[in-house]
């Protein structure tokens, strides 16, 4: 494989850390970035990578929380393992719609937004948007949800259903469930580890739709690109979630939303002069 392309599949990688938790659209990023400079790969195995790459960003939830979600820890008593098995309930009620939706209609969403600029830019700018107008709507209110025990089982469905619109390249996975959170009343706290968590199933079960879809034919460089490019957004995202989590305490979205606005005008100016 070479040099460049190694370069590439690293950029990714650190776009896809950074871009995952963030609420500004991993994938939306990623295929602008390969729009520029793509990768020489077939179609179909980029495709593939572009969602398997994410399953080192699960890694990363998994070993941050590890402790804290592992219900068959000796180190916690009856009541507190009922606590933390109430927590995955919740995270499976909300991967309901999403996956319904994801077994259902992948290919139809593929063909109809795969790739679209047009439509990530769109996107960028719509939720840009939101993110201003519901941090001012919200800027004299309490939550009503400080805590994720708090949650209920109708919150975390409703959250989930919002998590269904991250189907469209360009609106972020994380910014639809923190989105809908913020419209529940959950605070921003909540709704950051919420959305790792419902990103877990949400990711695994997309990889596992690509890899039925493509088979496990992959050649040696194939291989190469998937763990580089896992291994790279496991780090980066280990380091960004903390970053998130520690920024959320102390500061709003609204920047998040300036920053999809403006590269989202970007990107639409960039469309129609290109």
């Amino acid at each position: 494989m070479e040099l460049l392309e190694i370069i590439k599949v690293i950029i990714l990688g650190i776009i896809q850390s950074i871009t995952e938790w963030l609420p500004i659209s991993s994938t939306g990023h990623m295929l602008l970035f390969d729009g520029l400079i793509p990768l020489k790969v077939t179609t179909e195995f980029k495709e593939v990578f572009l969602v398997l790459i994410q399953l080192g960003s699960i890694l990363a939830v998994v070993v941050l929380y590890f402790n804290r979600l592992n219900p068959f820890s000796k180190k916690y008593k009856i009541v507190e393992k009922k606590r933390i098995l109430t927590i995955w309930g919740k995270v499976l009620i909300g991967s309901i719609p999403a996956g319904i939706i994801g077994v259902l209609f992948n290919d139809v969403i593929d063909a109809l937004f795969y790739d679209n600029v047009l439509i990530i830019a769109i996107a960028l700018i719509i939720y840009g948007i939101l993110f201003i107008l519901i941090e001012d709507r919200n800027k004299e209110r309490q939550p009503k949800v400080s805590d994720l025990n708090d949650l209920s089982y109708l919150d975390a469905f409703k959250i989930g259903c919002f998590q269904m619109l991250a189907l469209i390249p360009g609106t972020s996975r994380s910014g639809s469930t923190i989105l809908g959170s913020m419209l529940l009343g959950v605070s921003r706290y909540v709704a950051a580890e919420f959305s790792f968590f419902l990103a877990v199933p949400a990711m695994a079960g997309a990889s596992l739709i690509k890899l039925v879809k493509f088979g496990w034919n992959f050649t040696g460089s194939e291989l190469t690109i998937l763990v580089l490019g896992m291994a790279i957004a496991f780090v980066g995202s280990i380091i960004v979630i903390r970053f998130l989590l520690d920024y959320v305490r102390r500061h709003d979205f609204k920047i998040f939303g300036y920053y999809r606005i403006v590269l989202g005008i970007i990107v639409v100016v960039w469309y129609f002069i290109i």
